[in-house]
């Protein structure tokens, strides 16, 4: 599970997020895993103790963390368990991995499979079994033949629109109860794509199937998992509910070192089969024994038979062999330097608010480790790399891309275009054919990247020096997986656009509104037209970015501004408000149908990006035009980043003209939606921040 429990403008949010991941996918040097593998050192007691001091007190991890605790398993035997920092800093109460209890967010994915795979050995499942006859009374629109089926949701290839956690999910009523299925029949969302044909990470299909093992038993979820899983391997922290008794245990979440502590919060529904799990790092090395051990646990407790551990085991789904999807409740790891992802290990990751985890199994090397610490970010991907350098180097070898260089090559034009990541729609990539046979990748989180053929269907990112890989199918649909950003799913690329009759083929923003038609944004459809020198009106204005950001409507049924009630739009205006990007006049109004003016806009959009720039990188950005001085900031952010169309552009003395009073009109707004999906703004404003101050050119605002 994946959730942010402060709102945040979510472009900004996955800029953050996903850049700090991807620099830290580059941070380990690329030598550690040469074409020459080296044995790697043997992972005994004495050799995991030192690893973990060296790895906890480095300059790389200090930033990561505040508490984080370890337990190392092989050979069926706990061979390090460490707590490091503080499970309270303000207390300077220190991590007990036998004691601290942690959120396990997603790992609870994990030990929700494993109670399905029970069900199916007593024959009370079956994985290929329309999922409605163990839902009865949940109902959903599926338009198409194929059902949607238990395996489905273990494997994130059930074709339902993607329905994650939202940030209204998190509270702090500790006395509020709300069931699972009350929840689902509330949230339950349709089927989008046929069933089975594509990866796209999905909590729903977790809690899904955590209401499936309670129809199914005859159990409550969280009485089921401590009667069959955590009972009988003495797993006697672990539970899915946080009641104030072990709320004291329960490590301390932040957002940085030396940050405020995130307060303590509960969840919608109270029991989530696919994120709510708590437990101390020790519970879990007792699970990896049994796990390893075909299911058995040392005192001869068993809660899988070898079969379900083997099938739990076996990658189901690649888009590529060197870039395998899920088993029954893990995923594949992150890929190693131009080794691509192993199918012999194991991941399973969580992030929740203060907290992120990683479990990993090696079955082949009898080891498991996992890792949770009170701080939600990447400090596992900088563990993962190095362990695996330090221990199991094998992994790390270069793939053997010859063996793929025979395969059936896919015809570069047919993957050309915009794609759209499945769950975080507002991650874009162009893709572009280059003259030499490569690709062009472009997106606004990394920048551009080339993709080197390397055989087939398989890419070679030069820059991250990884793997993507495309799928054609027969009708035309064209998936990606990209692993720099988003590992969990695949992108998909968008429609052919149809065009509007009203925008000729070189119209000068005929670019930026065929590719938001290209993405589902527009309507695509023949015969209409755009209007591209209509104004748009504040609400559209909203509804847009909100949209293109993947921001729902606002849940709220009262209102910031005493003029929307009853507006189509008034969620959307709402959630605006909530997120400190919008404001109304003196008088309380908004003014939805008013048209919206250039400078409007553009304040939007910095009272997002002002949470990741300060002010002043932009203050000498020359400008000229009929700006405002309250939108001045805002106006030189958009110019300095480029977040405009052609309607800005130099005058005679060079300096862009940006006028901000004038309004927006449709082509324009269509620009600047292009401009927000795939400008790398991070990476300019960092060139910005590198440069000495400038004096003002003359005549600028």
């Amino acid at each position: 599970m994946n959730l942010s429990k402060s709102a945040t403008f979510t472009l900004p949010r996955a800029l953050r997020m996903l850049a700090l991941a991807a620099a830290f996918l580059m941070a380990v040097p690329l030598q550690a895993f040469a074409a020459e593998q080296p044995a790697g050192e043997p992972l005994t007691a004495e050799s995991a103790a030192e690893f973990l001091e060296a790895f906890f007190a480095s300059e790389q991890a200090k930033p990561f963390y505040t508490g984080a605790a370890v337990v190392i398993v092989k050979d069926g035997e706990v061979i390090a368990q460490e707590g490091f920092g503080f499970a309270d800093a303000e207390k300077k109460k220190a991590v007990d991995p036998a004691n601290t209890l942690f959120r396990m967010a997603s790992v609870s994915k994990t030990f929700t499979a494993v109670a399905v795979m029970q069900l199916v050995e007593q024959g009370k499942i079956d994985l290929d079994e329309d999922i409605r006859t163990y839902l009865p009374g949940l109902e959903f629109e599926n338009p198409f033949v194929t059902p949607v089926t238990t395996a489905h949701l273990l494997t994130h290839r059930s074709g339902f629109e993607v329905r994650d956690p939202q940030s209204e999910d998190l509270h702090g009523d500790f006395d509020l109860y709300v069931s699972i299925e009350d929840y689902a029949k509330q949230h339950m969302p349709p089927v989008v794509r046929e069933p089975g044909t594509a990866y796209m990470y999905d909590n729903f299909a977790y809690l899904l199937l955590g209401l499936i093992v309670e129809n199914v038993s005859g159990e409550p979820f969280e009485d089921y998992m401590q009667n069959h899983v955590f009972g009988p391997l003495g797993m006697d922290s672990s539970g899915f509910i946080l009641n104030r008794e072990n709320l004291e245990r329960l490590a301390t979440g932040y957002t940085a070192p030396g940050s405020e502590p995130i307060e303590p919060y509960v969840f919608r529904p109270t029991v989530m089969p696919h994120g709510g799990m708590i437990a101390t790092a020790e519970d879990i090395g007792k699970f990896m024994i049994a796990f390893l051990n075909e299911g058995a646990a040392p005192d001869g407790a068993r809660v899988l038979s070898a079969e379900s551990g083997a099938a739990m085991s076996e990658y189901r789904n690649a888009i590529h062999p060197l870039l395998p999807d899920t088993t029954y409740g893990f995923e594949s790891a992150a890929q190693l330097p131009m080794a691509g992802a192993s199918r012999d290990v194991l991941t399973k990751l969580g992030d929740l608010p203060g907290n992120s985890s990683m479990l990993l199994l090696l079955p082949e090397e009898e080891t498991g480790v996992f890792l949770t610490y009170n701080q939600m970010g990447a400090l596992r991907d900088l563990f993962y790399m190095q362990f695996m350098a330090s221990f199991f180097p094998s992994y790390g070898a270069p793939a053997d891309l010859e063996a793929f260089g025979q395969d059936p090559a896919v015809r570069l034009e047919d993957l050309e275009g915009l794609y759209a990541d499945l769950r975080l729609p507002s991650i874009v990539y162009a893709v572009e054919k280059g003259e030499d046979g490569t690709l062009t990748l472009s997106d606004a989180l990394i920048g551009e990247r080339s993709l080197r053929h390397a055989g087939g269907n398989l890419f070679v990112d030069e820059m991250m020096q990884r793997f993507a890989a495309f799928r054609v199918d027969e009708d035309g649909t064209v998936y990606m997986k990209e692993s720099a950003l988003n590992p969990l799913g695949y992108a998909r690329k968008g429609e052919t656009p149809v065009g509007y009759e009203d925008v000729a083929a070189d119209h000068p923003y005929a670019p930026f509104i065929l590719g938001i038609q290209s993405l589902g944004y527009y309507p695509n459809e023949e015969g209409l037209t755009f209007e591209p020198g209509r104004p748009v009106t504040r609400a559209e204005l909203v509804w847009h970015l909100m949209a293109v950001s993947a921001v729902r409507g606002s849940t709220s049924d009262t209102y910031a501004f005493t003029d929307i009630a009853g507006h189509p739009l008034a969620p959307y205006i709402q959630a605006a408000a909530e997120l400190g990007l919008v404001s109304g006049g003196s008088d309380g109004r908004f003014d939805p149908d008013r048209p919206a003016t250039r400078q409007e806009a553009a304040v939007i959009v910095w009272n997002a990006y002002k949470l990741l720039f300060p002010e002043t990188i932009f203050a000498d950005v020359p400008v000229e035009g009929n700006t405002a001085e309250w939108a001045l900031p805002a106006v030189r952010m958009m110019v300095a980043l480029g977040l405009h169309g052609p309607e800005v552009a130099p005058s005679a003395s060079g300096v862009p003209v940006f006028d901000g009073a004038d309004l927006l009109k449709r082509q324009e707004e269509a620009a600047l939606l292009y401009r927000l999906l795939l400008t790398p703004v991070q990476q300019i404003a960092a060139g910005l921040m590198e440069q000495p101050a400038a004096a003002p050119a003359e005549g600028a605002a």
